[in-house]
C-alpha cells in the first residue's frame, strides 16, 4: 500500500494564512495511556485476506458537497453535480442548474407536518439565501456573552509547535499548523443571522448550489454550520410517490433545503435576548471544489483506491442516531433499567406547526424533540412519514413497535465516559437510560474477534468527569471527546460493564500506538475529537484530513500490517448538506443523503467508483460476512440483501430495501 504524502503537503503549502488564530483555549490534550496490545487478529478465520478493520468516522458532509466536481479516471462514471450538468468545472452554474433550485412555500400555509409540498404550495427562490457564520469562530471583538461553541480565547501568532504537538497527538508535525488559521477577519459588530461576506457574490447567489469559495475565502476555513433532525430532513428531501421516475423511483426532490432549515424553529439570539432564525441561511447549498485543490487528501485516495458514489446516512438527521446505527443496525428507544420500554419524561418531538407559522415547530425550540412514538400514526409528524412508506411499490415497514419512543435526534447516552450511569440528565430527558439493545461489540466478543473504539480525547473526558474544576490543558481538551458519537456509551453490556470497557473503549492515542507496535484489533471504530473531526463551524475538513495522513502513515510504517487491512473513511450524516443522488427509503428513520466513502487497502487499488447502495450498516454486514457472524437481531438492517440492479440503472436496487456488503468494493469478491 502507498500513499504518497507529498500531494498533500504540496496543496496544503498554497494555503494563505488566515487573518486570527483560532483554538479553544479550554480544548487541549490529555496524556496517552499505555498502548491497547490485544493481539490474535491474525488468527482469526476470515472470508479474504482482510484481518484489519479501521472505519473512520468524519462529520457532517454529503457526498456532493465534497465531490460535486470529482471526475474519475478514463472508464469510471460518477454521480455528482458535475456529471449531471448542474454545475461547471469551474463552479458556475450548469446547463441543468434548475434540477437543483431550492423552494419555499407559499401562504396559506399547512397546520400539520408535512414530508411534500404540491406544485402550487411552494415557488422557486428568486436567489438564495444567504450563507451564514451559524456558529463558525468569529475573533473579537465580541459583545458581552459568547455565543455557544465559539472560541473563549485565541492563541496569539507564534504558538510553540511542541504545545500545538501536545493539544492533538492525532496530527503530524507539518499539520499542526492547521489548527492556527481559518478564522473569519475580525469584525466590530455581530448581528444574527449573520452572513458570510467571504462567499463569493453571498448576498445575490443564484438559486442552486454554490462554491463554498471567495477571495478572503480559501479551503482552510472554518464556515458556518446548517441544522439536520430527522423530521426536518424528511422534509427537506419533500418526498412524494407522485415525483417518481424510473432512475428516481422514491421521489424525493431534496428542494426544500434552505427553506426547512429556516422557518421550523426559532432560536433566542444570546446578544439581544430576542428571536434570531440562523440555522444557517442558504449554507446547505455550499460545495468544495476538489478540481480547484479543495479536499486533496480525500481527491488522492479516491484516485488510487475505491470510492462509492452510492453510500448513505442510515437515518435522515444527526450524529447520534447514526453513531448508534452504525453499531446496532436499528434505532434505540427510552427505556427502564430492565429494557423494557417507556415514555420519556420530555423531549418528545412534535413537528406540527405552531398556529400563525408556516413552520415553526411545536416541540424542538432548543432542540428539545429527540424522541418519536413511530408505531402510532396519531401522534404528531408521524401519519406524514408512515403514509409515505406506504405509497412505495415495496412498502417498506417503519420498523417502529407500539409503545416505543426511538432516539430520533441527539440525546446524550446513559453512561457517562468513565461508564456511570447519568442519572441526572436521565431523570430530565437529556439522556437515554441504558439500552440493552445489541451492538456489534456484543457479536465479536461471541466470536472472539478482537476489536476497540478509539475515540479521540477520552482519556481527558474520563479525567474530566473526575475534575470539573480542573484549570489544566491537559484535561480540558476532554470537552471535545464525542460522547453522543460512541455507540457502546449507549450500551449496558460494554460501557456497563468495568473488564468491557478497560478492553475496548480506547483513546485515539491507543490506536497510533497499536499501528507502530502492529497490535492492531481486527476491528477498529475510530471517531476523531471534536477538535479534528472535520464537523463545520467547529473543525475543519483539512483537519480531518490531517488525522486520515497520520493513520494512512501508521499504516505506511508497518508494510505487513498495511497488507491485510481495510481503511474505510467516511462520515456519520451529511451535517444538512444537499445531495443529488437517489435515497431509498428503508424505514421511519432513513436513508438519508448520500456521504462519501472511500476504502483504502491492497484489494481496492485503481481508482474505481463503485455504485452499489449502500449506508452505515453496510459496514456492519461487510464485518458480519467476513468474521462469518450472523446478523446483530431479527429486525436488523443487517438482514436486507445485497442490492440487484438493472443494467441501465446501478444506483436503485430493484429488491428495496436492500444493502450492499461493501464486497464487491474489493478485488476478489468470494462471490
Amino acid at each position: 500500500m502507498h500513499f504518497d504524502s507529498a500531494i498533500r503537503r504540496a496543496a496544503l503549502s498554497g494555503f494563505k494564512p488566515a487573518v486570527a488564530l483560532f483554538l479553544v483555549a479550554q480544548l487541549l490534550l490529555a496524556a496517552p495511556l499505555s498502548a491497547f496490545a490485544e493481539g490474535g487478529a491474525d488468527d482469526v478465520e476470515t472470508r479474504t485476506p482482510i484481518k484489519h478493520l479501521i472505519v473512520l468516522i468524519g462529520e457532517n458532509r454529503t457526498f456532493d458537497h465534497v465531490f460535486a466536481t470529482y471526475v474519475p479516471r478514463h472508464g469510471e462514471s460518477v454521480s455528482n453535480l458535475l456529471s449531471k450538468g448542474i454545475i461547471n468545472a469551474d463552479g458556475t452554474p450548469g446547463p441543468n442548474f434548475a434540477l437543483a433550485q431550492q423552494f419555499e412555500a407559499l401562504p396559506p400555509f399547512r397546520t400539520k407536518y408535512f414530508t411534500s409540498l404540491h406544485d402550487n404550495e411552494k415557488a422557486p427562490y428568486q436567489t438564495l439565501p444567504a450563507p451564514t457564520l451559524n456558529f463558525a469562530p468569529i475573533p473579537p471583538p465580541l459583545p458581552a456573552g459568547d455565543l455557544p461553541f465559539q472560541p473563549v480565547d485565541l492563541f496569539p501568532p507564534g504558538t510553540p509547535t511542541s504545545f500545538l504537538s501536545a493539544i492533538e497527538p492525532s496530527l503530524e508535525q507539518q499539520d499542526l499548523q492547521l489548527l492556527t488559521t481559518g478564522v473569519p477577519a475580525a469584525t466590530q459588530t455581530v448581528v444574527l443571522p449573520d452572513p458570510d461576506p467571504r462567499v463569493q457574490n453571498f448576498n445575490n447567489l443564484p438559486n442552486g448550489p454554490f462554491p463554498l469559495a471567495g477571495t478572503n475565502l480559501p479551503y482552510d476555513s472554518y464556515t458556518g454550520d446548517t441544522t439536520h433532525r430527522l423530521y426536518e430532513m424528511w422534509q427537506q428531501s419533500d418526498c412524494n410517490i407522485k415525483h417518481a421516475t424510473r432512475t428516481n423511483p422514491s421521489g424525493c426532490l431534496n428542494d426544500l433545503y434552505p427553506f426547512v432549515i429556516n422557518t421550523y424553529t426559532s432560536e433566542p439570539d444570546p446578544f439581544s435576548g430576542g428571536a434570531v432564525d440562523d440555522n444557517g441561511g442558504g449554507n446547505s447549498m455550499a460545495f468544495y471544489n476538489v478540481q480547484k485543490g479543495d479536499a486533496p487528501v480525500l481527491k488522492s485516495l479516491a484516485d488510487q483506491f475505491t470510492m462509492s458514489d452510492n453510500f448513505h446516512q442510515s437515518a435522515m438527521g444527526g450524529t447520534g442516531a447514526n453513531h448508534v446505527m452504525l453499531g446496532t443496525g436499528d434505532a434505540i428507544f427510552w427505556s427502564d433499567g430492565n429494557g423494557n420500554p417507556t415514555m420519556p419524561p420530555s423531549h418528545i418531538a412534535n413537528p406540527d406547526p405552531l398556529p400563525g407559522s408556516d413552520n415553526q415547530y411545536t416541540v424542538d425550540i432548543g432542540f428539545d424533540g429527540n424522541f418519536t412514538e413511530c408505531a402510532d400514526p396519531t401522534q404528531p409528524g408521524v401519519a406524514a412519514v408512515r403514509n409515505y412508506l406506504h405509497s412505495l411499490p415495496y412498502r417498506p415497514t417503519p420498523n417502529c413497535r407500539p409503545g416505543h419512543f426511538y432516539m430520533i435526534n441527539n440525546d446524550a447516552p446513559g453512561f457517562l465516559p468513565d461508564g456511570t450511569v447519568d442519572t441526572n440528565r436521565i431523570a430530565s430527558g437529556s439522556a437515554i437510560p441504558p439500552t440493552n439493545v445489541r451492538t456489534i461489540g456484543d457479536a465479536l466478543n461471541e466470536k472472539n474477534v478482537s476489536w476497540a473504539y478509539y475515540g479521540g480525547a477520552y482519556n481527558a473526558a474520563v479525567a474530566l468527569q473526575h475534575n470539573p474544576n480542573s484549570t489544566d490543558p491537559t484535561v480540558l481538551i476532554g470537552q471535545a471527546y464525542c460522547n453522543i458519537c460512541n455507540f457502546e456509551s449507549y450500551n449496558t453490556s460494554i460501557m456497563g460493564d468495568p473488564q468491557q470497557r478497560a478492553a475496548h473503549i480506547k483513546d485515539a492515542t491507543d490506536l497510533f500506538a497499536a499501528l507502530a507496535s502492529g497490535n492492531l484489533p481486527a476491528v477498529s471504530f475510530v471517531k476523531p475529537d471534536g477538535l479534528l473531526d472535520g464537523h463545520p463551524a467547529s473543525s475543519k475538513l483539512d483537519l480531518l484530513e490531517g488525522m486520515i495522513t497520520k493513520i494512512m502513515d501508521g499504516l505506511n510504517a508497518n508494510p505487513t500490517l498495511a497488507a491485510s487491512t481495510a481503511f474505510i473513511i467516511t462520515f456519520d450524516e451529511g451535517g444538512g448538506y444537499y445531495d443529488s443522488g437517489y435515497m431509498q427509503p428503508i424505514d421511519f428513520f432513513g436513508d438519508g443523503p448520500r456521504i462519501p466513502l472511500i476504502i483504502v487497502s491492497p484489494f481496492t487499488r485503481g481508482g474505481h467508483i463503485n455504485h452499489s447502495y449502500a449506508d452505515h450498516v453496510s459496514i456492519l454486514k461487510f464485518i458480519e460476512r467476513n468474521w462469518k457472524l450472523k446478523p446483530l437481531t431479527a429486525r436488523s438492517r443487517d438482514n436486507f440483501p445485497n442490492p440487484k440492479t438493472r443494467e441501465d440503472n446501478p444506483y436503485v436496487p430493484t429488491n428495496s430495501p436492500a444493502l450492499s456488503d461493501l464486497f464487491d468494493m474489493f478485488h476478489g469478491d468470494d462471490d
